[in-house]
């Protein structure tokens, strides 16, 4: 179910980002029906927060930066990655993102098969 701080956040960016970060969460909560999405992190710097993906702990984290839409994995070092999706923070012992610059294809397929691979890290 599409939480109404998540398409808050989206709707207030009004750029190439926040259609690509609506692509994004498409594929991420379609990868698995049990995801539930949520906000975090509110703070003086960004009121507004930070959309999350969850199953049995946090599956990922979606931000639109200056020039990038970054998808999080806290688990990312631990998964497989058979596509190379991982572009970002490659070299953290846990955590490996996903920048998706203007005009990147998404890959759909890909990126929901990665997310089911988080989830599964999680249960």
């Amino acid at each position: 179910m599409p939480d109404s701080e998540v398409d808050a956040i989206i709707a207030g960016i009004d750029d190439w980002r926040g259609a690509l970060l609506a692509r994004v969460r498409e594929i991420v909560v379609g990868a698995d029906p049990a995801i539930v999405e949520d906000v975090k992190w509110k703070k003086p710097s960004k009121p507004e927060g930070v959309p999350v993906w969850s199953r049995d702990g946090i599956v990922c984290i979606g931000e639109a930066l200056k020039s990038a839409v970054r998808l999080t994995f806290p688990k990312g070092a631990s998964m497989a990655d058979p596509k190379n999706l991982f572009n970002a923070r490659l070299d953290g012992n846990t955590v490996r993102a996903i920048d998706f610059a203007e005009g990147a294809k998404v890959p759909a397929a890909a990126l929901k098969a990665l997310v089911r691979e988080a989830v599964r890290q999680n249960v």
